[in-house]
């Protein structure tokens, strides 16, 4: 029996429904009546890390290819600006676009509870999978979808038109939002950001909400949805979602040279290191250093602080853990304040902390505005 497209698209949205990730039923339609294939074009690259294996539909055939591409996966469609269909074989770099998972584009779309007649800015148009979901649903007047990268901007439009919708598409920095088509009912990230741009609550209605990734440079993640009020503040909590986007091009991490571990100070670890690991201590490592990134190994905990020099890293010692920094800047210290605020709160889950924005200050605070407190690099 011959598989189609159809039924695959079918299949999927009973998969995302049964699992609880699909609730809206103006979203079910939608993702059964988008052809995701036309937005994933030949090809695309699966893998992990920075190791990636293009995969061709002409080599692996229609029905075997349908198959991957109506999976609940995230394929990689561009590694270091290269499209996989210009790859002949494996390919080494980072990430640069790809087409999200249907469940996290559900997720998103259910979280920042966009009704009929709203009207969306989506920030990052990617592959235009999202974008052409958002108008099934609202329709091409009231949707708005912004791309920073021209060659992607363009090849998104070509998918989009084809598809049959004809949604506003720019292409610029979608950290500048889209003011000529402001108020927003929501604006919808496809990226993540280390802090939230002071003009996208100025180009949402009063009420209106932001959906988004909060990211970093330690590459943790937050999903957060934030309610707009009259005077262009913000504020939400985190969901708790386990999930990641790419930064968003303008806030990515600045090039590091070579690593040289200086001894610096040396001192006993409050508790084992490897906490950051975990999505909550990995997390809140982020929030304690802001500007630094962390690598491990698996001894060692590693903290860089490109703009100032500074590192922390971390080795065993006797039964215990001792700590190295070198800079003007403690990063461990600042971890460790981090982790020690979120212990003695009783060690709560990530859907405990929240975030406010105003024009003065971005914060995150953990049980509520009063509790332990980090502000982001805004």
């Amino acid at each position: 029996m011959t598989v189609t497209a159809d039924t695959l698209r079918r299949e999927l949205a009973d998969t995302l429904a049964h699992s609880g990730k699909l609730t809206d039923s103006a979203w079910r339609a939608a993702i059964e009546n988008t052809p995701r294939e036309l937005f994933l074009g030949p090809s695309f690259y699966r893998g992990a890390g920075t190791q990636w294996e293009p995969v061709h539909r002409d080599q692996l055939g229609m029905e075997e290819w349908l198959r991957l591409v109506y999976s609940d996966t995230t394929w990689v469609t561009q590694v270091d600006g290269i499209d996989a269909a210009e790859t002949p074989g494996p390919a080494s770099g980072n990430p640069t676009s790809s087409s999200t998972l249907p469940s996290l584009v559900a997720r998103m779309l259910e979280l920042a509870a966009i009704r009929d007649g709203d009207k969306v800015l989506e920030i990052g148009t990617g592959t235009g999978y999202s974008t052409a979901i958002l108008c099934h649903r609202l329709g091409d007047q009231r949707v708005f979808s912004v791309e920073y990268d021209p060659g992607l901007a363009a090849l998104a439009a070509k998918r989009i038109h084809a598809a049959g919708f004809t949604p506003t598409l720019v292409t610029g920095d979608g950290l500048l939002g889209h003011k000529d088509s402001a108020d927003y009912d929501a604006i919808v990230a496809t990226c993540s950001v280390r802090s939230i741009p002071r003009s996208w609550p100025y180009q949402v209605r009063e009420g209106g909400s932001i959906t988004t990734a909060l990211g970093g440079w330690m590459m943790a993640s937050g999903l957060i949805r934030l309610t707009v009020d009259a005077d262009g503040t913000a504020s939400g909590r985190f969901t708790g979602d386990t999930i990641g986007y790419m930064l968003a091009r303008p806030h990515e991490r600045p090039p590091r040279g070579p690593l040289f571990q200086h001894p610096g100070t040396t001192r006993p670890t409050r508790g084992n290191p490897d906490i950051v690991k975990s999505w909550i201590g990995h997390f809140l490592a982020q929030l304690g250093a802001p500007s630094a990134e962390l690598m491990t190994t698996e001894h060692s905990v590693i903290l860089v602080d490109v703009a100032t020099g500074s590192q922390a890293w971390t080795e065993p010692a006797g039964g215990g853990w001792t700590v190295h920094q070198h800079g003007p800047l403690r990063l461990w210290d600042q971890v460790e304040d981090a982790l020690t605020a979120w212990k003695e709160a009783g060690k709560p889950d990530q859907s405990a902390f929240g975030m406010t924005v105003t024009d003065n200050a971005q914060t995150v605070w953990l049980g509520e505005p009063s509790g332990p407190s980090w502000q982001l690099p805004a």
